[in-house]
């Protein structure tokens, strides 16, 4: 048995232009999704999603497949979780050219699904890495983001930057442009975190803002001008002291770059009326800025402020179900200590396909 656990993050500019070529800043979160898996001896794969919906599911198939079984929770859900788990497993497979070994996969997340905070590249990431150390061939953190990018762009559809998993695999602040990832210097800077409860539909949202990208030229430069935005604050962050508590001027600079990315994404229709409220909320109380984080549609987003006012604010915000804060993560994807694992049997939901 072999657990592992990966990162969420937050993207602090670059969301969406990120997909055309543009630089982005994410930057990884202490909130985590665990992967235990456990080698079988025949070809199956058994998935149990503890924490990914109210009931969590647990699965049963050989191979992948197109068939999701009928379990008290959404199709959407579990095409998603199976449909991750799915492609993390054939990427361990081709590292460890073994493509009939199967596995007990369970997942845990303090990641809400959708939510614009990485789920889906945290439970890919820790996934490969926990399969393939089961299977006695260890990756490097950046083989692992390669591979988990590979995992996402299959199930988006060729949609997928990798931004997200890079960042989960390797931690910290990530710059990612094209094909270019990197780790950069940032502070611990004073993330706080409102979430509506809901989810949106990335590969709708993605698809909505390549058709206004296409259709109108003032859209294309709408997503340069995210690019510029991200620029901009990367240089700022290369004056701070990473060891030292961000300044005042710091994060007012950073904030008022994150308040026109957010008008932006805006402009290009991915936020909504609840992540709208929740951006007003945090500057009404303070925030340095205040934007969406992820493909929007609904979620999360993200703000700075180290006081706490932010956080009372949303917690009286009608839209928001849940706010907390969100400490910069410095470590990547990491080997988790087994025993911890519950080791609590099948469910009875459990269903062979």
């Amino acid at each position: 048995m072999t657990v592992s656990s990966a990162p969420g993050k937050v993207y602090l500019f670059g969301e969406h232009a990120v997909v055309y070529g543009e630089p982005a800043v994410p930057c990884a979160i202490e909130r985590r999704a665990r992967v235990t898996v456990d080698a079988r001896e025949d070809d199956h794969i058994r998935v149990e999603a503890r924490d990914l919906s109210l009931d969590g599911f647990t699965v049963e198939y050989a191979g992948e497949t197109d068939y999701r079984p009928d379990v008290d929770v959404s199709k959407g859900l579990v095409d998603a979780a199976v449909g991750y788990i799915d492609a993390a497993v054939g990427q361990a497979r081709d590292a460890a050219d073994a493509p009939d070994a199967g596995f007990d996969i369970t997942v845990e997340s303090e990641i809400p699904l959708g939510a614009g905070l990485g789920s889906s590249a945290a439970v890919v990431v820790a996934g490969i890495d926990a399969a393939t150390r089961e299977l006695g061939v260890p990756l490097a953190p950046e083989e692992i983001a390669e591979r988990a990018y590979r995992a996402e762009y299959e199930v988006q559809d060729g949609q997928a930057s990798r931004a997200d998993t890079f960042c989960s695999a390797v931690g910290g602040a990530v710059r990612v442009e094209g094909d270019d990832c990197r780790r950069i210097d940032a502070p611990n800077l004073p993330f706080v975190v409102g979430f509506d409860g809901g989810a949106g539909d990335t590969g709708e949202l993605v698809a909505g803002v390549r058709r206004l990208r296409e259709e109108y030229g003032f859209a294309a430069d709408t997503v340069e001008s995210i690019g510029d935005i991200v620029r901009t604050g990367e240089s700022i962050l290369a004056d701070a002291d990473p060891d030292s508590v961000p300044s005042d001027d710091l994060l007012t600079e950073l904030g008022r770059l994150m308040d026109f990315d957010h008008g932006l994404l805006e402009a290009l229709g991915v936020s909504s009326r609840t992540l709208d409220n929740m951006v007003w909320a945090a500057r009404e109380a303070g925030a340095h800025g205040a934007k969406l984080t992820g493909a929007g549609g609904g979620g999360c987003i993200v703000a700075l402020d180290e006081t706490s006012e932010t956080r009372t604010a949303l917690r009286y915000t009608a839209e928001c179900t849940d706010e907390f804060r969100a400490e910069l993560d410095r470590e990547g994807v990491r080997e988790e200590d087994s025993a911890d694992a519950s080791g609590e049997g099948t469910s009875p939901e459990a269903e062979e396909l």
